[in-house]
């Protein structure tokens, strides 16, 4: 096991200090599309193309634990809402939702032996569920309307190249990761 893998087992501070670090990144990311997406023309589509939120909260989860995952995920939206106004009031619960799940499960799929590519699919997957099945329950149960089904699949369609993107990125950083920190010992 690599020195990084056993940090967030046993140091709340070390969860700590990455969760808020996932949570900066979470919040910069998507104000650096917006910016370059205002820039170019395309306005939010960098976002919901690119999904820069998710990145860092798979990350930390996978790095840090569930805990840290999950913390960060939540807060995310939640305090870029507050600062930026971004993500919108109506999709806000759902991505809050959407971030804990997959910075929980990256955490609890953190110790388990699997590639990190199939870890990060997996939170994919799950992650995308779960929001699904929150936007269902709030238009089905809670006949919510400001948001329709459709945008559940729109938003998979629309965030391919993020989802494959985290794919390929999120393994190589936790390679980079292992790496310096077997070079440090």
């Amino acid at each position: 096991m690599t020195r990084i893998a056993r940090l967030g087992k046993t140091d709340i501070k070390v969860q700590t200090i990455a969760a808020l670090l996932a949570v900066i990144a979470a919040i910069a990311l998507p104000q650096a599309m917006h910016l370059i997406g205002r820039a170019s023309g395309l306005g939010t589509a960098l976002g919901e193309t690119f999904l820069p939120m998710h990145l860092p909260i798979i990350l930390v989860g996978l790095i840090a634990g569930p805990f840290a995952g999950a913390i960060a995920g939540a807060a995310s939206p939640a305090l870029s809402f507050l600062l930026t106004g971004m993500p919108g009031a109506v999709m806000l619960p759902f991505m809050v939702i959407e971030l804990f799940a997959y910075g929980l499960f990256a955490g609890l799929l953190r110790d388990v032996k699997l590639p990190c590519a199939a870890k990060v699919l997996t939170v994919q997957i799950l992650g995308r569920v779960i929001r699904a099945a929150a936007i269902l329950a709030a238009v089905y149960v809670f006949s919510y309307t400001g948001i329709g089904i459709k945008v559940i699949y729109a938003s998979v369609l629309a965030g391919l190249p993020g989802l494959i993107l985290q794919l390929c990125l999120i393994p190589l950083i936790i390679f980079w990761i292992n790496n310096f920190s077997a070079n440090e010992k």
